[in-house]
């Protein structure tokens, strides 16, 4: 059932790229109606114009909470054009059939994030927006909707190219983005004044990204996020969904550190990461740690890739690459292969909750912040400088790998790493083994663990392997066991009261 628009209501607050649909509604005939800085846009381009207070009587009133609240707005809005008693009311009370309404909402997010005064915060939260927006879109039978800037385009296309006319899927269409435009505003209102949401899970991310599949190429994926914010990307096929994964791993790692650093993350798991005067120097004893694990991986650093380090990176295959900054002729010894990603970090993420579906429901949970809540000196003796450089280091990168987690490290890189066992041992033999491998000598490293030690063993391991300090939360009713060993046979072991368990 196609619609003409003879009638068009116009109230926005972003008027860029609006002047096509105006100049297209005049070319049209069509009658519009309109509000305040809108109205006064429309009579700059010389186009007729009749104030809404003309249709209402009413003025803008109550500094402009009250303007468009009115039944001769409303009732043009919601009047069902096929129902004979709409019609009869409509024309007995001078209710014009409005078939096009225009309508965005005040910047409500943009207020909170440039401003803490409530005041100004309240004042833009919109009510006659949303509300003319809902009736347009519940009316799509009738009436033509468009709720965001964004839709001007396809609007402002739609008018020319079918000389005014909608068809009912049309109006449909935009109706149902009507309703996500409100829908994402109230989420945003509601999370202001209850950001911890007691009753209800409310989010709302606005932009999707289609990924080519999920985890597996039988699964869809969707991004509901805007990635440009974060990142350039500077080369590359689109991004995959397990290439998100991997890079929301490896920046939530970097950020850990201050120094120069450079990081290997495979399957969210590092697998191997350094500290070193110079990004080239990191990322050399970052690959040392685990050279076989590398291939294919997402690689990260807080530095800037220069030359030299372009010219070592090209020798390995890898998915992505990371860094902040990239000198021009490292760029230009990347980009020897097109499908290499290449992001440019401009600002890390700043969410403060996790989220994750499961069962019939989500969980949510505060990030993972900070190293260690105290530092309790409670082995043999005390750690050295070097120790201490080196467990609070080996603490970071454990805190980044799935449980049980070991970590074990020397002069700030990592030279043997367990994780995903069923048991905590396990996963030190085979971070030992790792070691070993690559012909590491463990004699004065140091061992991480992201939760308690349930028994000595391994305190033990650890220290036959050549492991002179250990750092681990404490908490289990067995810690004294590890405690003893270390005091008996003269180790250092730092106790954090703060456990870094990822499942």
């Amino acid at each position: 059932m196609n619609k003409k628009v003879q009638t068009a209501l116009i109230s926005v607050f972003y008027k860029d790229g609006l002047e096509p649909i105006v100049r297209q509604l005049h070319k049209l005939g069509t009658t519009i109606y309109s509000t305040g800085g809108t109205q006064t846009f429309i009579e700059q381009l010389g186009i007729p114009v009749v104030p809404v207070e003309q249709l209402t009587s009413y003025p803008s009133i109550l500094g402009g909470r009250v303007k468009t609240l009115h039944p001769l707005v409303f009732g043009g809005i919601l009047g069902k054009r096929d129902d004979e008693t709409h019609l009869r009311e409509m024309k007995e009370y001078g209710i014009p059939e409005l078939d096009l309404v225009i309508v965005d909402l005040y910047p409500f997010e943009e207020t909170v994030a440039s401003t803490s005064d409530e005041k100004q915060i309240i004042e833009k939260i919109d009510i006659g927006g949303p509300s003319m927006i809902r009736a347009a879109a519940k009316n799509f039978r009738d009436v033509l909707v468009v709720a965001a800037k964004k839709e001007y385009a396809e609007i402002e296309k739609l008018l020319t190219e079918q000389n005014g006319e909608t068809s009912i899927e049309q109006r449909k269409a935009f109706a149902a983005k009507a309703f996500e435009v409100v829908a994402h505003y109230d989420v945003a209102i509601a999370k202001y004044f209850n950001p911890s949401a007691e009753n209800y899970f409310l989010d709302s991310v606005p932009g999707s990204r289609i990924m080519r599949y999920g985890e597996n190429p039988h699964q869809t994926g969707v991004f509901y996020g805007d990635l440009d914010q974060l990142f350039t990307q500077l080369n590359g096929k689109e991004l995959s969904y397990n290439n998100l994964v991997d890079v929301d791993a490896a920046v939530q790692l970097i950020k850990e550190f201050s120094e120069t650093t450079f990081a290997i993350i495979k399957h969210t798991n590092v697998c191997g990461v350094a500290a070193r005067n110079t990004v080239k120097e990191s990322w050399d004893t970052a690959l040392a740690g685990d050279p076989e694990s590398a291939f294919g991986g997402v690689l990260v650093t807080n530095g800037t890739i220069d030359k030299a380090t372009a010219e070592a990176i090209n020798e390995i295959f890898f998915e992505v690459l990371i860094a902040p900054a990239f000198d021009e002729d490292a760029l230009e010894i990347l980009r020897s292969k097109k499908n290499r990603i290449l992001l440019q970090l401009k600002q890390q993420p700043v969410a403060r909750t996790q989220y994750k579906s499961l069962l019939n429901g989500v969980l949510a949970q505060g990030q993972d912040e900070g190293n260690y809540a105290e530092w309790k000196e409670a082995g043999g003796r005390e750690t050295t400088e070097a120790q201490r450089a080196d467990l609070d280091f080996a603490n970071l990168v454990c805190k980044h790998l799935k449980s049980n987690a070991i970590a074990l490290v020397k002069n700030k890189q990592l030279v043997g790493k367990g994780c995903g066992q069923t048991s905590r041992i396990d996963s030190l033999r085979q971070a030992v083994e790792k070691a070993k491998q690559f012909k590491f000598d463990l004699n004065g490293a140091v061992l991480a663990s992201d939760a308690f030690f349930p028994f000595n063993d391994c305190v033990q391991l650890g220290h036959e392997a050549g492991i002179q300090a250990f750092i681990q939360p404490g908490g289990s009713i067995r810690d004294k066991d590890s405690i003893e060993y270390a005091v008996t046979h003269q180790l250092a072991m730092v106790i954090t009261g703060m456990r870094h368990f990822r499942h």
